[in-house]
């Protein structure tokens, strides 16, 4: 970027919190694409990477190749169809080495060199239904009308195991009067039953170095996967897939051992190994996948519920994280200067979320809904961030060289120890006999087990009907009013300290108007307030009442102090406590 770095970065403005400079942003650049359409490369060995982007228009024209170059358009070129998938890969040892760019589009890879048209590859035909092809050649003969015709398709696609070819479907969608007009056109050419590719990848030929050979990857409609030779272009290796595959993550070298993760339209992923032809592993999903990322040997997963999902290469689920919004596009983040990888996942509520496993580390806010997500080296920046949004918006951020980021960033969620498996010891020979013997008598153990607490709560059950009838605790609580009272003693004697602590147990209604009365053996005790008016209780406060009782006995005996809670003008108490008073210890040792 040197010539562009300076105009690319005098637009660069950041608040001092952020972990980016605002490098670009172009809310008018036209560029409507996914995340499967965008990729950076060095296409002239001059050490800048660029910015390919396979633009869809509007989905029916203008779909264009399109090369930028810092923040201006460096090149575009046209696209027949749809792209469904671009890739940037070295296809020879040749120097100086400049890597091609491959375009998925319909049936067809378009090879791109020095962003020149350099080779175009077709899918191989699929199988024609041979009873299909019995029923055109009847037509071709007129020996069928063109209703006859609609019926015997009819009714080889309900029950034929090979699907029909586009010219027949598209015969079955017309209405009775052009029937005619379409047999008369189609009749004399062949029938031909082509499929379309869906996704693209690459995959190493012999070496893992960034700069080396490799191989394309494609998924088919109809589900299968090629692996294609960089130079001759002709299919090494082919597998099937259950179901049409709509997302691709390749790992590995293809002479070697790789990987290839698909996720399909079935909703579910299946892992494809060299060794065999058909998925080695299955991960079924609760809902649809719509991103697909590898982070080592992990892979996370978007799903249309609003969830990401993390699974190993062998299909076993790690964590689940809980998104605020629904799954856009997701990308992955790798700085191997620092050894630092992370998930960017762009949400429908305008933001990103970077994800390292389940923790959210750092969000970005943008100003419309992003489409598509490219990280890497764009120029000459390591950390650059390159977004599309839904309304054909560019936007580019270069990460602060000082940014860090910490798992900890996460403010919701459980803590990350709660993820760390507990080291459980090995089963016992103890613990097995023990197993064993509750297998074996588990009725007469359970039995026993019912009776013991029967019996336990029988036993309670009667010591507290004995306390509420001769009312001997110190806890009390009333069944008609919201009030609860317990006494405390405490003392040696001849003086004691007596306590009541009165509490209003209602929700938000106060009670008032009460009032407190001793009764006692005066031969016995003496109390210099044996009458108290309670204030207003408050619920939920507790309103201690001290009073002072004095021992008159010299013959160290106690007796029983019974205390009543009555409202004024009623003689029924409210509330009754009995309070088992302790032998003087004073008038005891005289």
């Amino acid at each position: 970027m040197a010539a562009h770095s300076k105009s690319f970065l005098c637009s660069c403005s950041s608040v001092a919190s952020s972990k980016w400079l605002d490098a670009h942003y172009d809310p008018v650049a036209n560029l409507y694409t996914f995340s499967s359409c965008i990729a950076l490369s060095d296409l002239h060995g001059d050490g800048e990477n660029k910015l390919v982007v396979g633009d869809l228009g509007t989905g029916v024209c203008n779909m264009k190749l399109k090369v930028y170059r810092g923040t201006g358009l460096l090149s575009e070129s046209t696209l027949l169809d749809l792209p469904t998938g671009l890739v940037s890969f070295l296809m020879d040892l040749h120097e100086p080495r400049t890597p091609a760019i491959a375009v998925a589009s319909g049936p067809f890879i378009y090879v791109y060199k020095n962003l020149r048209p350099y080779f175009k590859f077709t899918l191989p035909s699929l199988e024609v239904n041979p009873l299909e092809q019995d029923v055109w050649s009847q037509a071709k003969e007129d020996m069928i009308d063109p209703v006859t015709l609609k019926e015997m398709l009819e009714g080889l696609r309900d029950k034929a195991e090979i699907p029909l070819s586009v010219r027949s479907l598209r015969f079955l969608m017309l209405e009775p009067q052009e029937m005619e007009n379409f047999v008369l056109l189609h009749k004399e050419q062949p029938i031909r039953r082509q499929t379309v590719i869906t996704c693209i990848g690459m995959l190493k030929k012999n070496m893992a170095d960034e700069d080396a050979v490799s191989c394309l990857v494609i998924g088919t409609e109809n589900g299968d996967v090629y692996i294609l030779d960089p130079e001759a272009f002709t299919i090494l290796y082919k597998m099937s897939l259950p179901s049409s595959p709509t997302l691709m993550d390749v790992t590995g070298q293809f002479d070697v051992e790789f990987r290839i993760t698909v996720a399909c339209r079935n909703g579910n992923i299946y892992i494809l190994r060299r060794d065999s032809p058909k998925p080695k592993y299955c991960i079924e999903l609760s809902s649809h996948p719509v991103g697909l990322v590898r982070m080592g040997k992990n892979v996370v997963v978007g799903c249309t519920h609003e969830t990401l999902h993390g699974y190993t290469q062998k299909g076993k689920k790690l964590w689940t994280a809980y998104l605020p919004a629904p799954v856009t596009t997701m990308a992955l983040m790798e700085l191997p200067t620092r050894g630092f990888q992370a998930v960017l996942v762009g949400l429908a509520n305008c933001e990103v979320h970077m994800y390292r496993d389940k923790n959210l580390i750092s969000t970005i806010k943008t100003p419309d809904v992003v489409t598509s997500i490219c990280f890497g080296r764009y120029g000459r920046e390591d950390g650059t961030l390159i977004m599309t949004t839904k309304g054909g918006g560019l936007i580019v951020k270069i990460l602060k060289r000082t940014a860090v980021f910490d798992d900890r960033d996460s403010a919701t969620g459980p803590p990350i120890a709660q993820s760390i498996r507990l080291n459980v010891p090995k089963k016992t020979k103890l613990y097995v006999d023990q197993t064993l013997r509750e297998r074996e008598n588990a009725v007469a153990m359970h039995r026993a087990f019912q009776m013991d607490l029967s019996r336990l709560r029988l036993a309670a059950a009667r010591a507290y009907v004995k306390a509420l009838e001769s009312s001997l605790t110190p806890m009390s609580a009333s069944l008609t009013e919201p009030l609860k009272m317990n006494a405390v003693v405490q003392g040696l004697g001849p003086s004691f300290k007596l306590t009541l602590n009165i509490q209003n147990t209602a929700a938000c209604r106060p009670v008032m108007n009460l009032a407190i009365s001793f009764l006692y053996d005066e031969n016995l005790y003496s109390m210099r307030t044996a009458f108290f008016k309670i204030p207003l209780l408050v619920p939920g406060l507790n309103y201690p009442i001290d009073t002072f009782v004095e021992c008159l006995s010299d013959k160290g005996i106690s007796d029983i102090i019974k205390v009543f809670v009555l409202r004024e003008g009623k003689s029924a108490p409210l509330l009754t406590a009995h309070i088992n008073m302790p032998v003087s210890e004073g008038l005891a040792l005289n």
